[in-house]
């Protein structure tokens, strides 16, 4: 079996459990305790630190606590067995943080005991399924996915429901640096904005000056694009080898394209386009999207 179905059956695999997860599971008398509902001791209950989502809003946090009072756990949290009264969240760990801020001394689970790597899967699909991640935090997940399971771009497509285009364009945003991040994950940025800061000369400027106006994303693209005309401008006589800003803007539209880097050497005689590619799998989505073509 080759890894292109494996991945594909598991991105069906995965999309079944999660689908599960939720639903109560009936007590099988004696044969199954394990992966019935149950009443666990929120102290036995830990995080997953490969948790892909890294930022609660407090006051949303204080207002599910709010509504947990009133009305209890809707929906259980998942977890996984670690030892003998001792689980790791794989889901719902938003609910598990507003039990404790209620008071709750038990909360309502349900026990699916996988893997590290399922685990892995299930915690970044199910958050991106239920649009709880911010856009750095799903780029941090793909490329968790990516770097430690090799997955391609159109794998996590597949499974996650989203279209090899957003995929690369989210991976993207990992180009950006650390200040843009920060501003991206406070969501003081949309990926919209931070989309149109990679391409640009001084991404932490740009950004800070986008924060400060409240410029929407169409107004920032503006920005970016004065700026790449800008870099495009000759600094000497050699205007010649300088490129002008449709060919940086055509860059930049086939980057976000593919996902990858792309470099267009244009002359009047003609010209090289260059793709750049850091593995296998890469290789392998370039020569597929050349083919179908």
């Amino acid at each position: 079996m080759n890894d292109d179905v494996s991945k594909r059956r598991l991105g069906r695999g995965l999309a079944a459990l999660i689908g599960e997860m939720d639903q109560p599971v009936a007590v099988d008398s004696e044969k199954s305790p394990v992966s019935a509902d149950r009443l666990i001791p929120i102290e036995f209950i830990s995080r997953n630190p490969r948790n892909p989502r890294r930022f609660f809003d407090d006051s949303e946090l204080h207002d599910l606590a709010s509504s947990i009072r009133q009305h209890g756990i809707v929906q259980p949290v998942v977890v996984r067995t670690l030892s003998a009264n001792q689980y790791e969240i794989i889901a719902g760990e938003r609910r598990w943080r507003a039990a404790q801020l209620a008071g709750l001394v038990e909360v309502p689970v349900v026990v699916r005991d996988v893997d590290d790597k399922t685990a892995l899967e299930i915690a970044i699909v199910e958050n991106v399924q239920r649009s709880d991640l911010n856009p750095l935090e799903e780029a941090l997940g793909y490329e968790q996915l990516i770097a430690e399971y090799g997955y391609t771009q159109n794998d996590l497509g597949e499974i996650i429901g989203k279209s090899r285009s957003h995929v690369a364009n989210s991976l993207r945003l990992l180009k950006l640096p650390e200040p843009v991040r920060d501003l991206l994950a406070a969501g003081s940025l949309s990926a919209g904005h931070a989309r149109a800061l990679v391409p640009t000369s001084d991404p932490s400027t740009l950004a800070r000056a986008i924060v400060a106006k409240g410029m929407s994303v169409r107004d920032a693209e503006r920005l970016a694009q004065n700026d790449i005309k800008a870099q495009s401008e000759p600094r000497t006589g050699a205007q010649r080898d300088q490129k002008d800003s449709d060919t940086l803007a055509l860059e930049r539209t086939l980057s976000d394209t593919l996902g990858l880097d792309v470099t267009i050497n244009h002359k009047a005689s003609g010209g090289q386009i260059r793709i750049s590619y850091k593995s296998l799998e890469q290789l392998e989505e370039i020569c597929r999207l050349l083919e179908r073509r």
